[in-house]
């Protein structure tokens, strides 16, 4: 299984045999709706070619590549509840489509199943898997919690919400990658350098998406840019901008995030031609760039033929180099 694809097509017509079709209806039907909204699927992709990279057979962790994604979206369910997300993949949200208190039950079961999946591993790697899955859906919430406790505080620094991106989005790249070595046999080392250059492609994955959400093209993106602006949301670009700005585009943009008499359309292009001016896309992908090449001196350290890290390669580039 040398191809991407193989590995998209594998794990999906698996978790299409899963059968979440039980009673009570409206604890389960929300876990059929969100598992159908076909995602990137970069995550659970990720574990099984780890667990390839060491074994030559990916079906090892499929459990883990499982539980990986059913995490993944008990954490969707919950954001998009925190974030009051109407839509999510462009399909209402699910506490939208139900209410919020079945989005945070069917949340809740999904977490559970997910640990399901993570023990179906030999007895000698169950105590490395279940540590490393726990100590990971802890720092997604750490990162959550960040991230909520920013929205209202105008101090934040680019450092400490690099460390927020961290725990939020990178550490589940990471986790992973490692779990699945670990399925496959990989030592200890060379799981732990798997696990730093998911983290460090899981940062630059997440700075293209704030990058996206302001310049992206619509028509390619797949949805209106701007949201984040509208939102006030304090991404690298607007804690970076508020860094090299002078003093008076320093105020101007502390005007356009806490004001709200501006509209929607003119806070966009008013907020996006300051960026622009301060070539902040630019700093952006620089940024972006730096994090992509510490990912893979982590991989070339990795002690496994060159040749047979090339899907993981060819996975970080698309993860980077996109366009959506």
């Amino acid at each position: 299984m040398n191809e991407y694809k193989q590995f998209i097509s594998f794990f999906e017509s698996s978790l299409k045999k899963l059968e979440f079709e039980k009673r009570p209806t409206e604890l389960y039907a929300p876990i059929t709706y969100i598992l159908s909204h076909t995602g990137k699927r970069i995550r659970p992709v990720l574990t099984l070619m780890a667990c390839e990279l060491f074994s030559g057979d990916m079906k090892k962790a499929l459990p883990q590549s499982i539980a990986i994604e059913l995490f993944h979206n008990f954490t969707l369910i919950h954001d998009d509840i925190m974030d009051d997300a109407p839509i999510r993949r462009g399909k209402e949200t699910v506490y939208e489509k139900w209410n919020t208190n079945i989005a945070i039950l069917s949340g809740d079961t999904l977490f559970a199943l997910a640990y399901q999946f993570a023990q179906q591993a030999e007895l000698k790697k169950l105590p490395d898997i279940l540590s490393i899955f726990n100590q990971t859906a802890i720092e997604v919430c750490e990162g959550q919690q960040f991230d909520m406790d920013y929205e209202t505080q105008n101090d934040v620094t680019v450092e400490e919400y690099m460390e927020m991106i961290k725990l939020k989005t990178g550490v589940l790249f990471g986790a992973s990658l490692k779990i699945g070595a670990l399925i496959g046999g990989a030592s200890k080392s060379d799981a732990d350098m798997l696990y730093d250059f998911g983290l460090y492609i899981g940062l630059g994955f997440q700075l293209k998406d704030d990058l996206l959400d302001t310049f992206g093209d619509e028509n390619i993106f797949g949805k209106k840019t701007g949201g984040d602006i509208i939102t006030n949301k304090k991404t690298y670009l607007y804690l970076h901008a508020m860094e090299m700005a002078d003093p008076k585009m320093r105020k101007d943009l502390h005007k356009l995030y806490n004001g709200s008499s501006i509209e929607s359309e003119e806070k966009i292009q008013r907020v996006k031609s300051i960026f622009k001016t301060l070539h902040i896309d630019r700093a952006t992908n620089l940024e972006i760039d730096k994090y992509f090449d510490q990912g893979m001196e982590c991989l070339n350290k990795v002690n496994v033929e060159d040749s047979k890290k090339e899907m993981l390669r060819e996975v970080a580039h698309k993860m980077i180099d996109r366009d959506k």
